[in-house]
C-alpha cells in the first residue's frame, strides 16, 4: 500500500503523488516514514528529502517545517522545497558566493550575518542535492 505525500511550501504545491517511502531531515535526525506508519507530527530541519517510488528516488532541498504523518496521507509543510531537477546550480553558486562576501567582509550587522549564514546553508544544500542529482542521474532502487 503506497503513501500519498504532498510536500506545500507557502508558495506552492511541491509535489503531489503516491509513493513507496519518505527519508525527511527531522530536526535531531533522519525520519523515514513507510506505509502503516504510527502518526506523528515533526519539526523538519534543513537537508535533503528523499522520495522512493517504483524503485526509483527523488530528491528536494527543504528548509525547515513540519512532518504531519496521518493515516491516509503524509503532508510534509516546509519553508522551501526545490526539486533535484528544477535546481538552478549557478544561481545557488551566486548565492553562496554573495553570502560568503558578507560573512567574510566582518562590517555586517549581526542580523545580516545571521542571514547570510542562512543564506550560505541553503545555497550549499542546494548545490549537494543538484550536483548529486546531475552525478548519480535518477536512481534506480532494486
Amino acid at each position: 500500500m503506497p503513501l500519498q505525500l504532498e510536500i506545500v511550501t507557502p508558495e506552492r504545491l511541491a509535489y503531489s503523488d503516491t509513493v513507496d517511502a519518505v527519508f525527511c531531515p527531522g530536526f535531531d535526525g533522519e525520519l523515514g516514514i513507510l506505509p502503516h506508519h504510527a502518526p506523528l507530527l515533526s519539526i523538519l530541519g534543513l537537508g535533503e528529502l528523499r522520495i522512493r517510488k517504483g524503485g526509483q528516488e527523488e530528491y528536494f532541498a527543504i528548509a525547515g517545517g513540519f512532518l504531519q504523518v496521518r493515516p491516509d496521507k503524509v503532508v510534509v509543510m516546509a519553508e522551501t522545497a526545490d526539486m533535484a531537477a528544477e535546481i538552478d546550480l549557478e544561481a545557488a553558486e551566486a548565492a553562496r558566493r554573495e553570502a560568503e562576501r558578507v560573512i567574510s567582509e566582518g562590517y555586517a550587522e549581526p542580523a545580516d550575518l545571521a542571514r547570510a549564514r542562512a543564506t550560505m546553508e541553503r545555497a550549499l544544500l542546494r548545490i549537494r542535492v543538484a550536483e548529486r542529482r546531475r552525478r548519480e542521474g535518477p536512481r534506480s532502487r532494486a
